[in-house]
């Protein structure tokens, strides 16, 4: 087979499109880095459905932390002091437990006239699950980065917002958020990296790969297993996830250029990624 032909069977595997059966022998160094980059479109959709959803969800923590009322402040206190003093690893496996048994509890939604039947067996799979899991995750993570932008911001801006006659809603859409932003934008960078690099740990929680759709460490794990070679499938999985940080960086620099230009070159905040030995998250 040649490399062409593994790209149309193999390119677009992970999500149901091409053969279904997957080599078994003679396995070719085309075949490992297709079928691997076939799997890193599952850790892209679920690093960027969770950076999404999470970055709004994360600003209302950061709001709801900063709150003056104890009864607002406090759950949005312990929910990030939850997530982030628990490893990523647990909460997979705890929330892989709880939507186990929710399919039993027959979750009903009466609307008056009728009555409709949450469908809950979607929750165990990975697709669904494991992207909840990241989703609540990273909120917690970048509402703690808000928060500390947010109490950063300057008084003057705000005084002088208060001066202008703006209300709550306008101050914060127009003065408070862009100036959290900016000032939270370079560690944000940091998060949505950590985040796509996280997505790797879905593989090894509980949460199954729906109909052999999985992501590039599930497609690693069958090759190395068939070669007997850990060291060809594995280090292409951290090739992928390099090109895959350099994009970040790419995307978000642009984002904080433009989170910036109304200052001068000196002054502005530059994206600045410097690699960490993590044994965890």
């Amino acid at each position: 087979m040649s490399c062409a032909d593994t790209l149309t069977d193999y390119a677009l595997r992970s999500i149901g499109i091409g053969a279904r059966l997957l080599p078994k022998a003679d396995i070719t160094i085309c075949e490992q880095v297709v079928l691997i980059g076939s799997g890193v479109i599952w850790n892209i959709y679920y690093g960027l459905l969770a950076i999404v959803t999470g970055f709004f969800f994360a600003t209302v923590l950061a709001v709801a932390r900063a709150s003056e009322r104890p009864v607002v402040s406090k759950p949005a206190e312990w929910f990030i002091f939850i997530f982030r003093g628990s490893p990523l690893f647990i909460q997979f496996f705890f929330a892989y437990e709880l939507f186990v048994l929710l399919p039993k509890l027959d979750i009903e939604i009466p609307l008056g006239f009728t009555t409709i039947v949450a469908e809950t067996r979607w929750l165990t799979k990975a697709w669904l699950g494991a992207l909840i899991v990241l989703f609540l995750n990273t909120s917690a993570y970048s509402a703690e980065i808000f928060h500390g932008a947010l109490k950063a911001v300057p008084k003057g801006d705000i005084e002088a917002a208060d001066a202008y006659g703006m209300g709550g809603f306008t101050k914060f859409r127009r003065i408070i958020w862009p100036t959290l932003l900016r000032l939270a934008w370079p560690s944000y960078t940091n998060e949505a990296i950590f985040l796509f690099h996280a997505t790797t740990l879905v593989f090894l929680s509980s949460f199954p790969a729906w109909k052999q759709k999985g992501d590039a460490l599930y497609y690693a794990s069958y090759l190395a297993e068939k070669t007997f070679n850990p060291f060809v499938a594995y280090p292409i999985v951290a090739g992928y996830f390099i090109l895959l940080t350099l994009i970040i960086i790419l995307i978000f620099s642009l984002f904080n250029r433009r989170l910036n230009r109304h200052l001068d070159l000196e002054n502005r905040s530059k994206i600045k990624y410097r690699p960490q030995i993590m044994l965890a998250r």
